[in-house]
């Protein structure tokens, strides 16, 4: 199966969080890091999971589970970024979580309506 874009950028972006992961440990800043890297990497493992669903319902929730994942992403990105506890540079991953929200934010609405509209077709 072709992998999707949302799967390509998931996947690209777990590597990023990872390589700013390995940057903060070396700056000694070990809490907000491993809250980025659990829920900046369970972003692309959901999706993975989501693209493998038993149901319609299945993909819909894992879906909307990635999307949950991301919106926690860029909120430690963004006390990261506001709280100045590193030097790094984070606007990219603001931007790049931004495009994934936008597009996760879009599956699970039209998962959901596509589940509802079938539903109302039986």
């Amino acid at each position: 199966m072709k992998e999707s874009i949302v799967q390509k950028k998931s996947f690209q972006f777990s590597l990023n969080i990872i390589s700013l992961y390995k940057n903060l440990q070396v700056e000694k800043e070990f809490i907000i890091s491993r809250q980025l890297l659990r829920c900046g990497t369970s972003i692309g493992a959901n999706i993975e999971e989501a693209l493998a669903g038993q149901s319609k319902k299945d993909f819909a929730s894992k879906m909307a589970i990635s999307s949950k994942e991301a919106r926690e992403t860029k909120y430690w990105l963004r006390l990261l970024k506001e709280s100045e506890l590193s030097e790094l540079n984070v606007d990219s991953l603001i931007l790049e979580i931004d495009e994934l929200i936008r597009i996760l934010t879009s599956i699970v609405k039209t998962s959901q309506l596509n589940i509802s509209e079938s539903k109302t077709k039986n």
